[in-house]
């Protein structure tokens, strides 16, 4: 019986996976696809309906594995395009400040509200807590006008500043760093160490799954971010490439589809090189005492 609960479950989460990893495998098979190869796969059969020949109406003629495959696309985005490029540079430009600032702020913070002890912390960490409860259209409106006072609007940095400064990194750190033994540091002080030390030779190496799991969750989400460049950057060019995919051409299928494949790959690639820290971060970080 248990074997059996066992299978089931297991056919039942594999067929989950399939379902979730479909749209990702048609974007990656047709963006090998000719234009012409797409415009037939997606293309609605007519309102005239031929029983006897086995059309219906409704129906697309969808493929999984092309029939003659072509980089054209991908030598038309990376190469012809020059403008796509620029928009992954804009991208990464933009993230990776964000990843290095937030972490680093983020440790530096969770380590004060997890190990030093001094009065009103518990209290000004749920205020601190706040500001991750709210909605992103509740801060939208001061952050603007932060923004435009400063003379930040229409530069990075109006995105940079606020997403350094999140308190999603310090609250997940923090649960992390609450596990750790409070006599790792007892033993640290007595042999002479102060706070910078313990930070960087204690603290630092035991929370590397969870920084590597805050790292990945941070990407995926600056990486896809639409709204902050939207309302601060009003120059296309300095936009990043999140937006840029909402402007291909409907009639360049083909284009989107390598477009979103090279849009996906950095994501793709840091999840697998981080998996095992990632899981592990996750799972530590979600531990109560």
């Amino acid at each position: 019986m248990a074997l059996f609960r066992k299978l089931a479950l297991t056919l039942v989460m594999g067929l989950i996976a399939a379902v979730m990893m479909l749209p990702i495998v048609i974007t990656f098979t047709n963006s090998f696809m000719t234009e012409s190869e797409i415009e037939y796969n997606y293309h609605l059969i007519g309102k005239m309906v031929n029983v006897a020949a086995g059309e219906k109406d409704g129906f697309i003629n969808l493929k999984l594995i092309p029939d003659w495959i072509s980089f054209r696309q991908y030598a038309e985005v990376l190469i012809h395009k020059p403008v796509f490029l620029q928009m992954f540079w804009n991208s990464a430009l933009m993230v990776a400040p964000i990843i290095a600032g937030q972490v680093l702020v983020a440790a530096l913070a969770a380590y004060a509200f997890a190990k030093l002890r001094f009065w009103g912390r518990e209290k000004l960490f749920v205020i601190y807590l706040m500001t991750m409860l709210m909605p992103f259209q509740v801060t939208l409106v001061p952050n603007y006008i932060i923004a435009d006072k400063l003379g930040l609007m229409n530069t990075t940095s109006a995105i940079i500043l606020p997403g350094i400064f999140s308190a999603f990194g310090v609250f997940m750190l923090r649960q992390f760093m609450m596990h750790i033994p409070y006599s790792y540091i007892e033993a640290a002080k007595i042999d002479g160490a102060g706070h910078v030390r313990i930070f960087y030779q204690i603290m630092i190496p035991l929370v590397q799954p969870g920084l590597a799991a805050l790292t990945v969750l941070l990407f995926v989400d600056n990486w896809n971010m639409v709204e902050q460049p939207l309302i601060f950057l009003e120059d296309a060019f300095k936009q990043p490439l999140s937006l840029y995919l909402s402007r291909i051409n409907e009639g360049a299928r083909g284009i989107a589809f390598a477009a979103s494949v090279v849009y996906m790959a950095p994501m793709v690639l840091l999840f697998l090189y981080a998996e095992s820290y990632f899981v592990e971060g996750i799972q530590l970080s979600g531990i109560k005492g």
